[in-house]
């Protein structure tokens, strides 16, 4: 464990506990000193939204997240996805009861009802995308599927977007700044290429094994 790491109820400077949204009150933060921010960590199947000066982060593989933000009220939040949707729902984009958002369709849906729940508005929605990178080269381009759904989705929502950072052979961190919407997207090389690669199979291979319970954490 980090010499960095806080667990919660601890408060930050600039920080409010009471201003949690409302099914995020479990998440565990920390402080990043070279942000000077305090941070929440997102894994496959989450997504996190905030009203607050805090940074989302994670790191993605063949893996999308997309950044939605209402600019105007700057209300805004990330998801984190490793497959497009589940077999035979691929023309749905509302059958998200009773699963966890580790499917595109889902996650997309989970984080935009989030953030309007939290006093956001469809028509002042931005949205930035980020991963799908070819890292399981031996199998098939899930990273490309997933690019593919995520910008089919934002073009029959109607959503906008702002940026895109996709595709290539390379994983990514990305870390996103909900209220001002600024994101970091660092390149990822040499041996942690390999280490998610492998932490990715294992993943495909639970979500095979149990494709509606549970969830995994890799990163």
């Amino acid at each position: 464990m980090s010499d960095t790491f806080v667990a919660q109820p601890r408060t930050f400077i600039g920080f409010d506990p009471k201003s949690v949204l409302p099914g995020f009150e479990h998440v565990r933060r920390f402080w990043d000193p070279a942000q000077e921010v305090v941070t929440v960590k997102i894994l496959p199947g989450e997504y996190y939204v905030s009203t607050q000066e805090e940074m989302i982060s994670t790191v993605l593989g063949s893996c999308v997240s997309a950044c939605v933000r209402d600019a105007r009220r700057r209300i805004g939040g990330m998801n984190h996805f490793m497959l497009p949707e589940p077999a035979g729902e691929r023309d749905s984009w509302t059958s998200t009861v009773g699963r966890a958002a580790r499917y595109g369709n889902d996650a997309m849906e989970q984080l935009i009802n989030a953030i309007l729940k939290a006093g956001g508005r469809r028509d002042d929605l931005e949205v930035k995308i980020f991963g799908g990178g070819r890292v399981l080269a031996t199998m098939t381009d899930i990273g490309q599927r997933n690019i593919t759904f995520v910008q089919r989705y934002i073009a029959t929502e109607n959503l906008k977007l702002c940026a895109a950072d996709v595709g290539d052979i390379y994983p990514r961190q990305v870390q996103f700044f909900p209220v001002s919407g600024k994101v970091r997207v660092r390149q990822l090389r040499a041996t942690h290429d390999n280490n998610l690669a492998d932490r990715e199979k294992r993943y495909l291979k639970r979500l095979a094994d149990d494709p509606i319970k549970g969830e995994v954490e890799l990163f």
